[in-house]
């Protein structure tokens, strides 16, 4: 236990060092962006796929990134909550009490819209939003983010009366699939994505003027420009240098030509067509393979070590005091019914970080349950007679429990390390979704791109990871098995 706390300090410590932390979000653009901030900026880290808006905005304000490429149109309608279509200057009054400021416009706007096949659109006579009202019956694939934003649909279906139920939310990438394939009517874009010309879709007008400006630009901890002046002097050169063809141009060399973020994020100073494809094995073993395995391990092995170090324990106590049998066993079998990013964002919310060190508790959460109820089901099934020979010989509780109990009772305590440990590796792919890195960072990037090279790229080595992890652990409980056949 006390090695697991030393390295959260050591973690902690390490997310302070002073170095220009970038984040993104989790689509194509955003990523993009991100790797565009730290190639003008210099030294600087990026934390890519953080999640949705809010997400973000706390980790804004925790330090735990210092700066991330944001619209203004977000800004006023999703975080500050602003009527009207306020100026930068608006932002930046609203925004300097939360500790935060916007700055240097990319020089684009990347705005909301509603699109629709053109075919299917032209056969209907929809040309914009207000024409979706006469069409009940179209069915319409809504990412979550744009289901619950303010300026999202809540109030473009307010503002436009449309007959529609809240529909089932849909990963953006996956949507554009599902268009083409005429299982839904209708999309939320952006109107900067690659993909709206590659499958021929229609956005439909905004006719009531429903959607404010989305200016790209940077939202900022206020006290950047003073920690990092070199860094924020480069990101300074950006302002204006990016305009709407141009990042169209970036979307389509990471979503329709095979490029990586950081390789679409290059062509910002080149005009080089991209021609390199994405394959499974060229992104299975890119240069962030080693990077991503030694952060997996560390999130599986660090959470695995205090698991096993507070797990037995309460195995014990939940066998040894009966009084407390149901209540030790009922805490770790709730903490396992609590949905794996609800149980994130509980910690980040209550501990005002992102990254390693919620995604280590929460990982360590989940681990007890296997080990908790195998250790207690192990000493449980330790029949009266061992337990009178024990007593026979005098043994005190304590020598009892270490020399009898305990050994007789490990079969079922390693397998319920093994369960543990192979969860594990499953669900540390999710703490991608807090910064945490590993494996899922490419499972959440293939989302974005719906591209499935990088998806298996992240899904096999987690796959083969926990494979290894259970071989390894049976070859252990054989031995122990050899050994107490033989003792």
């Amino acid at each position: 236990m006390r090695w697991f706390l030393l390295l959260l300090s050591v973690s902690m410590f390490s997310a302070q060092a002073e170095t220009l932390k970038v984040g993104s979000k989790r689509f194509t653009e955003s990523y993009i962006l991100g790797e565009i901030l730290v190639r003008a900026a210099g030294d600087a880290a990026h934390r890519p796929g953080l999640g949705n808006t809010g997400i973000l905005v706390a980790a804004l304000k925790s330090g735990s990134i210092d700066l991330y490429p944001e619209y203004s149109g977000t800004i006023a309608k999703e975080i500050l909550k602003l009527e009207g279509n306020p100026d930068l200057a608006a932002i930046n009054g609203a925004l300097a009490p939360m500790g935060l400021g916007a700055a240097t416009p990319l020089g684009f706007s990347n705005s909301y819209a509603l699109a629709m096949r053109e075919e299917r659109a032209q056969a209907l006579s929809i040309r914009t939003l207000g024409d979706l009202a006469k069409h009940p019956a179209l069915k319409l694939g809504l990412s979550q983010e744009f289901l619950g934003r303010a300026d999202g649909w809540p109030g473009l279906k307010a503002a436009y009366g449309l007959p529609f139920a809240a529909p089932a939310g849909l990963d953006h990438g996956l949507a554009y699939e599902a268009i083409a394939a005429g299982k839904i009517d209708a999309m939320d874009i952006y109107t900067t994505d690659a993909k709206i010309e590659r499958f021929q879709l229609r956005v439909l007008a905004d006719d009531r003027g429903y959607f404010p400006r989305y200016d790209a630009l940077l939202l900022h901890r206020l006290d950047v420009p003073q920690r990092f002046p070199a860094a924020w002097e480069k990101l300074q050169q950006l302002k204006g240098k990016i305009d709407e063809r141009t990042m169209i141009r970036l979307n389509a060399a990471a979503e329709l030509q095979g490029k990586s973020f950081a390789e679409a994020a290059a062509l910002l100073d080149s005009n080089a067509p991209a021609t390199t494809q994405r394959t499974f094995l060229k992104v299975l073993f890119g240069p962030d393979f080693w990077r991503l395995t030694g952060e997996h391990l560390l999130l599986v092995f660090v959470s695995l070590a205090a698991s096993i170090a507070v797990g037995i324990p309460l195995g014990i106590l939940a066998h040894k005091v009966k009084a407390m049998t149901q209540l030790v066993l009922g805490m770790v079998g709730v903490i396992q019914t609590i949905p794996a990013l609800a149980l994130f964002a509980f910690l980040i919310a209550l501990l005002g970080t992102i990254g390693t060190v919620p995604a280590l508790i929460a990982l360590f959460l989940y681990a007890l349950l296997p080990i908790v109820r195998n250790t207690h089901t192990g000493l449980e099934a330790i029949g009266k007679g061992m337990r009178q020979a024990a007593l026979a010989l005098g043994l005190s509780k304590h020598d009892r429990l270490r020399r009898i109990e305990i050994p007789l009772a490990m079969p079922s305590i390693l397998a319920g390390i093994k369960t543990s440990a192979v969860i594990n590796v499953g669900t540390a792919t999710i703490a991608a979704f807090v910064g945490a890195g590993g494996y899922g960072e490419r499972i959440v990037a293939g989302l974005a791109l719906n591209d499935n090279a990088t998806l298996l790229a992240g899904a096999v080595p987690a796959a083969a990871l926990a494979l290894l992890m259970q071989g390894l652990f049976e070859l252990v409980e054989r031995r122990f098995q050899w050994r107490q056949g033989h003792a």
